[in-house]
């Protein structure tokens, strides 16, 4: 089989070592070999976007936003293609992996247009005889981290505003999902963008990672991970003052009121807390409902995943693929146990399942009668399993949404405009949801949260240009 290679400084390059991208519906299945750079590799990667920043930082903004819509108009005319790859290594069922494919394409193809739109201020000065004028201006190079769980969108969502604002990047895909960012690299390669503007480095994240952390060339890093790495991040970016932007983790709330639509409710909350397989950081894996309404929501959720298909993500009876590897699935199977240990109760799911070829499938988990001190209610799992928590009143409900350390996503299942209102106003969270599921946001929007969840500037939408731009003010005499 054909190594796939990294794409340094416009040629495609083998690496130190090799890793073996496995399907996790099929184990059985290799889906390619990729190579892993080195730290003298990342090296390479970064002197080759230092030395192409100046030409690419002040050329032709035509030719960038050319560059992107040809990007975005091939991601899009192979969506299905890239959706199957996405699937094959990532374990998402086809319909999410085509979904995710075009929602990467519609965000190339949006930096396209704001590449044309970068907006400054004139500004009148108090001093007589004087012009302001406020711009913005490229970072430098930029080290993106993506990660496995949506591997073609974030990196999208990094890369595309990254070049558009004039730019360049080393890009670290995840090392279990290299396939996706390979696949977005090989169509970057043909776009016209010029050598070095551009470098895919695969590798561990202690490895590659740690150069882009490391090396002063790199301006700013755009991070999207676990909590710790997270941390990690943060500290060596400090040490040295490079801008750092983080989307970390979440514990997502989705309350559900007793004036709720039963079957509104149910349904948001299963597909938010189960579909890809729970594995988003913007999954409900907390459902707080009211009490008035609390045994028939328990029931009817009950009902509703008794009959969710999991299975092959090619398969179209799938509506829940598997697990992502051996590792996701033995976390998430210990805190099965941990919850019920805690004196939840396992209402259903939580087993892993066979099925006709060998993968990581595992059944959702649902548990009752849940209080927010539990380990299952305040830390993040990742994976199909939800905790649901009694509430009292509306009250009482936003106080345990709001009870997290994290705070990237919240929902309400309501048909009170009055409670709405309020929750919209108070939940503390970067995005909220009303009747439909906290996961799933637009492209063309901010994404991003509080507290734990995320730091720095907001990602997606005009918003990103807060971090992949500094401002300048200038000052001319007449």
């Amino acid at each position: 089989m054909t190594q796939f290679a990294n794409y340094i400084n416009g040629e495609w390059l083998q690496g130190a070592a090799v890793t073996r991208n496995i399907n996790p519906s099929d184990l059985s299945d290799l889906v390619g070999e990729y190579a892993q750079a080195d730290a003298k590799q990342a090296d390479i990667a970064i002197s080759a976007a230092h030395q192409a920043f100046p030409a690419w930082s002040t050329g032709s903004i035509q030719a960038r936003s050319d560059a992107l819509d040809k990007i975005g108009n091939e991601i899009l005319a192979r969506k299905e293609e890239l959706g199957q790859l996405l699937s094959r290594e990532e374990g998402k069922t086809l319909p999410e992996g085509i979904g995710e494919a075009a929602r990467a394409g519609n965000i190339f193809k949006f930096f396209a247009a704001e590449v044309l739109r970068i907006q400054g201020q004139k500004l009148a000065s108090v001093r007589p005889g004087m012009d302001v004028e406020i711009t913005r201006e490229p970072l430098g190079v930029i080290g993106i981290i993506a990660p496995w769980n949506f591997p073609l969108a974030i990196p999208a969502w990094k890369i595309a505003p990254a070049l558009a604002y004039g730019n360049t990047v080393v890009f670290k895909p995840a090392d279990l999902v290299p396939g996706s960012g390979w696949a977005i690299a090989e169509i970057i390669s043909r776009s016209g963008i010029p050598s070095g503007v551009f470098n895919l480095v695969m590798g561990r994240g202690s490895v590659v990672g740690q150069r882009f952390i490391e090396d002063r060339r790199v301006s700013g890093i755009s991070f999207t991970g676990s909590v710790a790495t997270g941390n990690r991040v943060a500290q060596g970016c400090i040490t040295r003052m490079a801008k750092f932007q983080l989307e970390m983790g979440g514990k997502n709330p989705m309350v559900v009121l007793n004036d709720a639509d039963l079957n509104v409710a149910v349904s948001a909350a299963v597909q938010g807390a189960f579909f890809s397989t729970g594995q988003r950081c913007t999954a409900s894996s907390r459902i707080i409902v009211e009490k008035g309404i609390y045994p028939r929501f328990i029931e009817a959720a009950r009902a509703q995943l008794e009959a969710v298909r999991v299975g092959h993500a090619l398969q179209k009876e799938s509506q829940i693929g598997p697990v992502v590897d051996q590792s996701q699935l033995d976390q998430n199977q210990s805190y099965v146990a941990i919850g019920k240990d805690e004196g939840a109760k396992l209402v259903i799911g939580g087993e892993r399942l066979q099925r006709d070829t060998e993968g990581f499938y595992m059944a959702p988990a649902l548990f009752a009668d849940c209080n927010n001190d539990m380990r299952i209610s305040r830390e993040e799992i990742f994976g199909p399993v939800a905790a649901v928590i009694p509430a009292d009143n509306y009250e009482h409900a936003l106080q345990l949404a709001n009870d997290t350390e994290f705070g990237l996503s919240s929902g309400i299942c309501t048909t009170s405009l009055k409670y709405a209102t309020h929750f919209k106003r108070h939940a503390q969270a970067g995005m909220v949801m009303v009747n439909t599921a906290t996961a799933g946001v637009d492209y063309h929007v901010p994404f991003g949260g509080r507290k734990g969840s995320s730091y720095g500037a907001r990602e997606q939408g005009a918003y990103a240009a807060e971090f992949y731009t500094t401002v300048k003010t200038a000052y001319t005499a007449a």
